[in-house]
């Protein structure tokens, strides 16, 4: 089965969706989530979170992505084979407490991307939804 797995930007992942859980090959999570697994924790660039206990991200010999993102204080959220990790905790409360969207980019309805950034000082509307 195929899970979509959106961070930055939406990537499909070759996993496994059980009653709420995401599991994938350790091998497919930098291409899921842009992370790696190693001895000294979970890794992207030059940034490490520490994991003290490796073990408890797996069920069984696959990593669930849930566990993955508690250990990265990240929300995530799965719907329908979809899931959807969200910024890390302290993001999301410099956003909050100074009044500051923090950067995006989202494509318009003719599939053009724009970030945020270029409408600075212009008021724009955002509309979303969900389909659930």
């Amino acid at each position: 089965m195929t899970v979509i797995v959106i961070t930055d930007e939406a990537r499909s992942t070759p996993a496994e969706a059980i009653e709420g859980s995401v599991l994938i090959d350790p091998a497919d999570l930098p291409a899921a989530i842009g992370w790696t697994l190693k001895p000294e924790g979970l890794c992207r660039a030059d940034v490490c979170v520490p994991v003290r206990d490796p073990d408890a991200l797996f069920s069984g010999d696959r990593l669930d992505l849930g566990r993955v993102a508690v250990a990265l204080d990240r929300p995530l959220l799965i719907d329908e084979g979809v899931a959807v990790l969200g910024e890390p905790r302290v993001t999301r409360r410099l956003a909050t407490d100074g009044l500051q969207a923090p950067a995006f980019n989202l494509p318009d309805l003719a599939g053009e991307r724009h970030s945020l950034e270029e409408w600075r000082g212009r008021k724009k509307l955002l509309v979303a939804f969900a389909s659930w």
